[in-house]
């Protein structure tokens, strides 16, 4: 089974008195055209998938440079480094290509807005990215699409019920 490793971030930045953070609407492929509705009913709509901004570590790089890196692509944020959060393991097939199941391991961590605008990425990251926007914390675990990462969410939660001061 091949391995991949990645890393990601929760970027947190207090406005307007609450804590929010960062997330991505990942591109879709549109390619495939939706399927119709059975005879008679509406056509529904597909539900919005809103993730952390994560990504592959690449060779020569430690996970919370990854962390930092992709968070700037993905969102057009620059992030400072709180600490790690968590890892996340699961096993995908892949979708393209070979087909091949997949080990993947992905390491989060606890960031804090510096600077940038949310959304300012570049054109060749929208086959990536379809948009990044700030979610109130209070919502996150309830709108991220991914249980695993609406628990990286209910523990960065913890992390600041127990750190005030960040």
């Amino acid at each position: 089974m091949v391995r991949e490793f990645s890393a990601g971030g929760v970027v947190l930045r207090r406005m307007s008195g609450a804590w929010s953070i960062a997330v991505i609407e990942p591109a879709r492929d549109d390619s495939e055209p939706p399927k119709a509705p059975a005879s008679g009913r509406r056509k529904v709509a597909r539900k919005t998938v809103l993730a952390l901004p994560k990504g592959l570590v690449d060779p020569g790089e430690k996970p919370e440079q990854t962390a930092l890196r992709e968070v700037h692509e993905e969102t057009g944020i620059t992030a400072t480094l709180t600490g790690k959060l968590a890892d996340i393991k699961y096993v995908y097939v892949r979708s393209w290509g070979d087909g091949q199941r997949v080990f993947k391991i992905v390491s989060f961590f606890l960031l804090r807005y510096q600077s940038g605008r949310i959304d300012d990425v570049s054109s060749a990251m929208r086959v990536e990215v379809r948009r990044a926007l700030w979610l109130p914390l209070e919502d996150a675990s309830a709108k991220l699409a991914y249980g695993g990462e609406r628990q990286v969410v209910r523990k960065a939660q913890e992390y600041l019920k127990s750190h005030p001061e960040v």
